[in-house]
């Protein structure tokens, strides 16, 4: 008879044997457009070890911002093999209406979430995460995005992943400059 220990890491064991490994934090992602659909994500010990790894790498604010942008990538990248958001585009219009598409409202919930799973653990050692921030330009252009605040500061950054296709680094800029109507270089 095993022991209810010995019996526990067996039954690990036999699940990472055969490929399945036991999640550590499930967050709910949105996409489709407008948060149309939901899919939980589950992201593994091993990501979330990599993931702290890399901003725990960031010896400043600067730095920080850099991995940030770096890890949302990564966070997408892991939501999209459990989810069709691996299909996402950057932009509206280059999805061609596939399953898994995202609009700035999707990127900038997702984003927050992914943000928020980051400071709940304690990652974040120079940025708070501030709620969604939208923009209206030509009265009928709006925009949405994640945003965070540097502690020693308090300057505003946004965070913003609906740019870039799946799985790359999000655009970190001053919120003024986006506010602005900046965009990162999109290739």
């Amino acid at each position: 008879m095993l022991s209810r220990g010995t019996g526990r890491a067996v039954l690990l064991c036999a699940l990472a044997a055969i490929g399945l490994q036991a999640h550590a934090e499930e967050v709910t992602i949105c996409y489709n457009y407008g948060c149309y659909a939901r899919a939980p994500v589950n992201y593994a010990e091993a990501d979330l070890d990599s993931l702290r790894q890399q901003l725990a790498a960031a010896a400043d604010a600067k730095a920080e911002r850099e991995a940030i942008a770096v890890v949302i990538g990564r966070m997408y990248a892991i939501a999209g093999k459990q989810t069709p958001v691996w299909r996402d585009k950057g932009g509206n219009y280059a999805d061609g209406g596939e399953n898994g598409k995202m609009d700035c409202i999707d990127h900038s919930t997702n984003t927050t979430a992914f943000l928020r799973l980051l400071q709940a653990h304690g990652w974040l050692r120079f940025h708070e995460v501030l709620e969604p921030l939208r923009r209206i330009r030509f009265i009928i252009a709006d925009h949405w995005s994640a945003r965070i605040r540097e502690r020693g500061t308090q300057k505003v950054y946004v965070v913003d992943s609906w740019f870039f296709d799946n799985g790359r680094p999000a655009a970190v800029m001053p919120v003024e400059d986006w506010l602005g109507g900046a965009t990162p270089n999109v290739q």
